[in-house]
């Protein structure tokens, strides 16, 4: 009889065995701890708020093989234009906060319209979880290398300071658009803004003849300088750009103010299991920091600046206090 109980014990203590390896996979696999160790399992989707092609883009797809390593998993590249940006950007605010889904906010277009009275906002910087920058990139300022009426930045000031010239930006107070309000207002010149919906669109008009320069960033323009497409004339930055050390800057000529730059990096919406979010900011951390990223990086002109996600937003909030500093040039 107790040799029937034995039995019969071991078939009771097997049954709850299987039962909770059962429950186990269909809860997912945890430590101890409780880390869900089996992120990411399925492909992850990177949100760019801007058309295919454009300087976001590049960069994104650049990255996107490192991310690819880092995580064990495939990284589809999802092109959300339209709105300036906030398409993109409300499709990962509203995304599902499982870690499957992140994007790239582009600032100061971000934090511009996040200040613009104008505009109706059902988001703000709360409404995401930062893992990490990935790019900073000063602005440039191109004009096409058949144009006769000014060669360099100083022969174009004094002509739009006589006569109007129309500028390309990518947003009502984006770093393009507010390059050119702040020439106007430091130089008294005659700038006139030309919106677009992506710089891929901007370059477009500017390379057919239908805007007189191109605002953008040293990235995008990097690669149609070297090809002589147009001439970037003067960078918006303090320092000569490393991947284009012949052109001079808005500071040799004395503008200090006029100086600008674009940032972009990865977020999640938020209610991301913290955890999942670690995992990300350190994939993020090592692909953005390998010499062969680096490298590729500067094969398109454009210049890594990783930061950790406390960083990189309080870089965010800085931002938005910026903007905030220049609403009456802004008319806001």
């Amino acid at each position: 009889m107790k040799k029937l109980l034995s039995l019969a014990s071991m078939a009771v203590l097997a049954i709850g065995i299987l039962a909770g390896c059962a429950s186990s996979e269909e809860t997912g696999s945890e430590s101890a701890s409780g880390k869900k160790d089996n992120f990411p399992d399925k492909p992850l989707n990177i949100i760019v708020a801007y058309d295919a092609g454009g300087g976001t883009d590049t960069t994104a797809r650049t990255l996107q093989p490192f991310l690819e390593d880092e995580l064990g998993v495939t990284v589809n590249i999802i092109n959300k234009p339209g709105g300036s940006g906030w398409v993109g950007w409300n499709a990962i605010s509203n995304a599902k906060p499982d870690g499957y889904t992140i994007g790239f906010l582009n600032s100061p277009n971000f934090a511009s319209g996040l200040v613009n009275p104008t505009m109706e906002k059902q988001i703000d910087l709360n409404s995401f979880q930062t893992i990490g920058n990935h790019v900073a990139d000063p602005g440039a300022i191109a004009i096409r290398v058949d144009d006769k009426r000014f060669s360099n930045f100083e022969e174009l000031v004094e002509y739009a300071k006589k006569n109007e010239v129309t500028a390309t930006a990518t947003g009502v107070a984006g770093d393009d658009h507010l390059v050119t309000l702040k020439l106007n207002e430091k130089l008294g010149t005659k700038f006139r803004v030309i919106q677009f919906e992506g710089t891929a669109k901007s370059r477009a008009a500017f390379l057919g003849g239908h805007v007189d320069i191109l605002i953008t960033s040293v990235g995008e323009a990097y690669p149609m300088h070297q090809e002589k497409q147009l001439k970037v004339v003067s960078i918006t930055s303090k320092e000569k750009s490393p991947f284009l050390p012949d052109v001079p800057t808005v500071a040799d000529a004395g503008y200090e103010t006029i100086i600008s730059q674009s940032t972009r990096g990865l977020v999640a919406p938020v209610g991301v299991d913290s955890e999942k979010i670690e995992i990300l900011e350190k994939a993020l951390e090592k692909a953005a920091n390998k010499a062969e990223h680096i490298e590729k990086m500067k094969e398109i002109g454009t210049q890594t600046l990783y930061l950790n996600a406390e960083e990189y937003k309080e870089l965010l909030e800085q931002d938005i206090k910026d903007i905030e500093s220049l609403k009456d040039l802004l008319g806001w």
